[in-house]
């Protein structure tokens, strides 16, 4: 923290003008997801972003909640323990009084009324406590952030007034940089929904011909099962999972994950392999395959295998497919991932079958329009590419901003 402070101002520590109350421990016998009469809610770490989330709350008995623990306007809640790091030492300003209280995975820190309490909650979001943070958890698998890590930690105050004025220009700022942000946000969204439209009017034949009438098919075109043009088949597992007998070894082992680590369109790596015991227990492809996740929660995201592998039951594969339909048909099942995933068979598990692949009906033409196709899809998609970038890029400053302003105020260069 830099110590060269206007006049009036001091270094103090937070514990000088604020009390902590961790949070209550309770019982999985107690707890409920569901309200009642008797029990009042409780937030936990995975509550605690940028904002307070009212989401997935846990109801536990109301006699077991302490005064001083219901949460109040401009309280700050901490997430003092998780199992994700990156959870750890978040805080959120609760914006307004809550009938309720926190776990005891999380604190609470409540200013006292000799200063503002809003300029101690901004206090929370500069780059100093976020240094701190990062050097507690430096070269370390540590998940917990202690009291003393808070109370200890120092900070710049003005006079009362100055922090009132501090305030209402950070307030000021602030409220227009969200705005930005906002506006950002959307037209990510907006992309999303062009991505979806650019593949949709694709496969409607809209890209590559005029005045395609609604509803039908461009001449030339029409509709195919895909049992009609590849033999869709399943991995498999060798059993039991992690069996030396079957695992460890040099054959490529191919997982939902490997499919859906990235956003490319190729496959080149794999992070698992067996041995050739496994082999007549799971399934071989050939480079050059179309794949598709087909259970999870990342089910329907497609992939083109550029190596020899092996995959597990998680992975669907098109045999006998024409190698130049593989970027037509991946573009097909990349705009269909979300309604594939919306395809429900009763089961709590996501899971596409084979025959649902199957039996999916596809807008089929030559393999030269297909090619046309394709090429219209890149460029429309190319152009969406460029346009996150520099959306994603603006973000990025928008937060470097944000934190040269925080800077700024508590340096008392902000007024």
């Amino acid at each position: 923290m830099n110590t060269e402070l206007p006049k009036d101002w001091k270094l103090e520590k937070i514990k000088s003008v604020a009390e902590l109350f961790r949070g209550i421990t309770y019982s999985k016998e107690v707890a409920s997801d569901k309200p009642d009469n008797s029990r009042l809610p409780i937030l936990r770490a995975n509550n605690i972003n940028v904002e307070l989330n009212y989401d997935n709350l846990v109801y536990v008995p109301k006699e077991i909640i302490k005064k001083e623990q219901f949460i109040k306007k401009n309280d700050i809640i901490f997430a003092m323990s998780s199992g994700s790091k990156h959870l750890v030492g978040k805080s959120a300003v609760a914006k307004k009084n809550f009938n309720g209280s926190y776990g005891a995975f999380c604190a609470l820190l409540r200013a006292n009324e000799s200063v503002n309490k809003k300029y101690i909650s901004y206090i929370f979001q500069g780059n100093a406590y976020r240094k701190l943070i990062s050097e507690i958890a430096k070269g370390t698998n540590i998940n917990n952030l202690k009291r003393e890590h808070i109370l200890d930690f120092e900070f710049p105050l003005p006079p009362l007034s100055e922090q009132q004025t501090i305030v209402a220009k950070l307030e000021e700022f602030l409220s227009e940089l969200e705005k930005g942000k906002e506006q950002l946000h959307t037209a990510l969204d907006q992309l999303k929904v062009y991505r979806q439209a650019v593949l949709r009017y694709a496969f409607e034949g809209k890209l590559t011909n005029k005045n395609v009438k609604e509803g039908e098919l461009p001449e030339g075109w029409k509709w195919v099962k895909v049992l009609d043009i590849s033999n869709v088949v399943r991995g498999g597992s060798p059993r039991p999972a992690g069996d030396l007998k079957y695992y460890g070894g040099k054959i490529p082992f191919l997982k939902v994950a490997d499919l859906t680590r990235d956003g490319s369109i190729f496959l080149h790596s794999f992070e698992y392999t067996i041995k050739e015991a496994g082999l007549r227990k799971t399934r071989q492809i050939k480079p050059e395959t179309l794949l598709l996740t087909n259970s999870g929660a990342t089910l329907g995201v497609p992939k083109i295998c550029m190596i020899d592998a092996t995959m597990n039951d998680g992975i669907a594969a098109f045999l006998d497919l024409d190698k130049r339909s593989n970027l037509y048909m991946y573009y097909y099942w990349t705009g269909k991932t979300q309604q594939l995933r919306n395809v429900n068979q009763g089961a709590a598990q996501p899971n596409l079958n084979t025959d649902i692949i199957k039996n999916c009906e596809v807008p089929y033409c030559s393999f030269e329009e297909q090619e046309r196709v394709v090429q219209e899809i890149e460029s429309h998609l190319s152009v969406a590419d460029k346009l996150e970038e520099t959306i994603t890029a603006s973000l990025q400053q928008s937060e470097t901003l944000r934190q040269s302003i925080l800077k700024k105020a508590f340096e008392g260069k902000l007024v």
